[in-house]
């Protein structure tokens, strides 16, 4: 196995266009997880780690850049208010130690369904910016994920940043696991208002082949939020609208038996966080005095 260890993001490039096999490694928590168990053996890793902009992030007047190799540290400690729902879930990533290296790019490169960060991801509409020595494209975070394990990116690509819309509403994240600490998620669930569009986003973790939104119950959501006036009004959600989409979030997973959980516990698991969640960012949104501004 041969190392590469590139100075700056264009000799990154050079080296990805020149081995396109290439695995890169920058935190390495999913990659020598891999390679200390003979799951993978790469003839090249490409070492990303001196390339410092990829640990640099940008907050504009609308959204996030944040580069591929943020620790979710900095993303808990100083992106709270502008990424909430990534933040919650960087606190439920393995251990301070894994949270001081790890980044949303090497979740987002591995593209397992259990990575923590997609569903927060999926809630708040991510992009993510891929280049190659070709160019540079966004990739909207709905057409990243292709199958398990397997993302959108070309063999020559690597991830520079994502681009996050800075939260316009409450944001939460809820994950099981089989323990409180250093633990693969068995479900997971994100959501995000967004009172601007008046919108619900979603996003579940680990219940199906790849991440995945629940786009049924954000159709309901969204129908039953404006048909009953509850974006201006403020009132609280009736526990029937509650229980439909909490079904629809439900019926979204394509889960299976494993190890950690069962299919059946994972849907239904699903079910109750996306309830728990809804109430949660509900009764955050209430208490905001956006609905005055509405009603208004």
């Amino acid at each position: 196995m041969d190392f590469l260890r590139p100075a700056s993001w264009e000799e990154a490039l050079a080296a990805k266009a020149e081995h396109p096999a290439a695995v890169p490694i920058a935190g390495g928590t999913d990659v020598m997880v891999e390679i200390n168990f003979d799951h993978r053996r790469p003839e090249y890793l490409l070492d990303l780690n001196r390339v410092t902009e990829l640990s640099e992030w940008e907050v504009g007047e609308e959204n996030v850049r944040l580069g591929a190799s943020v620790p979710y540290t900095r993303i808990m400690e100083n992106l709270r208010t502008e990424l909430p729902g990534l933040a919650l879930a960087s606190h439920t990533v393995a251990s301070p130690q894994i949270r001081n290296r790890g980044g949303v790019g090497g979740n987002l490169g591995t593209a397992s369904p259990a990575g923590d960060a997609h569903p927060a991801l999926l809630a708040a509409g991510a992009e993510v910016e891929a280049e190659s020595v070709r160019g540079t494209r966004f990739i909207p975070i709905d057409a990243f994920y292709t199958g398990v394990k397997r993302n959108a990116l070309a063999p020559d690509e690597l991830i520079r940043a994502v681009h996050i819309k800075k939260a316009d509403g409450p944001q939460q994240y809820s994950k099981v696991g089989t323990r409180n600490a250093m633990v693969i998620a068995v479900c997971a669930f994100g959501i995000a208002l967004h009172p601007g569009t008046r919108t619900v986003r979603t996003g579940i973790g680990s219940a199906a082949p790849t991440p995945v939104r629940a786009e049924a119950a954000e159709e309901f959501l969204n129908a039953a939020l404006a048909e009953g006036g509850f974006w201006d009004s403020g009132k609280i959600i009736t526990p029937s609208v509650a229980k439909q989409f909490a079904e629809l979030a439900s019926g979204a997973c394509n889960p299976i038996d494993d190890v950690r959980g069962t299919a059946r516990y994972r849907r239904h698991a699903v079910g109750i966080m996306a309830r728990r969640t809804l109430g949660w960012t509900w009764e955050q949104y209430r208490g905001s005095g956006r609905t005055l501004e509405g009603a208004a």
